[in-house]
């Protein structure tokens, strides 16, 4: 079994990859592509109420044939029509036609009305009635943690966020506080160096990677976001493609060097993207800065 689970806070394990259904929209295609995710593997589905299509995805994970136990849902607390939580995560088990979610999220820190002490609470109250099994947050950056960790009776077993190289430098001090508190940290969007960026300076070593190790580029992301100790949520339509992100859990293992030498280009992809805004002093100043900052960080994974 490719992709080892990872322990939560609440107890319970969660696989360490998550076919992510963001952006399928709704209809027949998501349901038919939850439905090859699963045939090829997967064990985990993450969803939201804001990607219209817990329906299709739980109407795919109940045609898999598979026990409710042997399958790992996560939804998220979107805010869908101005509801409040309790009537939402009910709606959401409707939706997916299960008893429980494994793992309900708040899916933004704007979304913790009227406050996200308010808020959580109310997560905690249906954790206890058993309607999910684990909760946590997505997007929420260290001040909005510890906002919540301030009033919390049970911690956020997860923060599901923004991981890729570009952003990595951004991220570490979530990604800290996350392992400092026993935070799981899931990355979605890792692959957007190839899917979104391609041509910056992250194609280089991931590239030559690739080539050293008889991989796949993509297999090479999925492995940097392994290293950083990370859930991958990500996705595919394509079946060989969901194949080759399972078999990167496998047995791949990127060295010391291989992941500063993605951290050291993300870096500087991201002062490139600023100069944009800046022009080149700026831009300068930043990627200096941007080097300096990951000297301080180290290799913390």
């Amino acid at each position: 079994m490719p992709w080892e689970n990872v322990k939560l806070s609440s107890g319970h394990e969660m696989p360490s990859i998550a076919f992510g259904t963001w952006k399928l929209g709704n209809g027949d295609g998501p349901t038919d592509q939850v439905d090859q995710a699963i045939s090829v593997g997967f064990s985990h589905v993450d969803t939201a109420q804001a990607y219209r299509n817990e329906k299709e995805a739980g109407q795919a994970i109940r045609e898999s044939g598979l026990k409710r136990s042997e399958i790992f849902i996560t939804t998220k607390y979107s805010g869908l029509n101005g509801l409040d939580i309790k009537t939402s995560i009910k709606n959401s088990l409707e939706n997916l036609g299960v008893e429980y979610v494994d793992l309900y999220l708040i899916h933004h820190p704007r979304l913790a009305v009227p406050d996200i002490p308010t808020a959580w609470k109310e997560m905690e109250d249906i954790q206890t009635q058993g309607l999910v099994k684990s909760i946590g947050v997505s997007n929420f950056g260290v001040s909005d943690l510890a906002i919540l960790m301030a009033s919390a009776k049970v911690p956020p077993a997860a923060n599901q966020i923004l991981l890729h190289p570009y952003v990595y430098l951004t991220q570490s001090p979530i990604i800290a506080y996350a392992k400092s508190n026993n935070i799981a940290i899931e990355a979605y969007s890792a692959l957007i160096p190839l899917t979104e960026r391609p041509g910056g300076p992250v194609d280089t070593p991931v590239n030559e990677i690739a080539k050293k190790l008889n991989v796949a580029p993509e297999q090479v992301l999925l492995a940097w976001v392994k290293a950083k100790g990370a859930i991958a949520v990500t996705t595919s339509s394509k079946k060989d493609r969901l194949q080759r992100y399972l078999d990167a859990g496998d047995s791949l293992a990127l060295a010391t060097e291989d992941i500063a030498a993605i951290d050291a280009a993300g870096a500087i992809g991201t002062g490139f993207q600023a100069s944009r805004k800046l022009g080149k002093t700026g831009a300068g100043v930043l990627i200096f800065a941007a080097c300096i900052s990951l000297a301080l960080i180290g290799f913390r994974m």
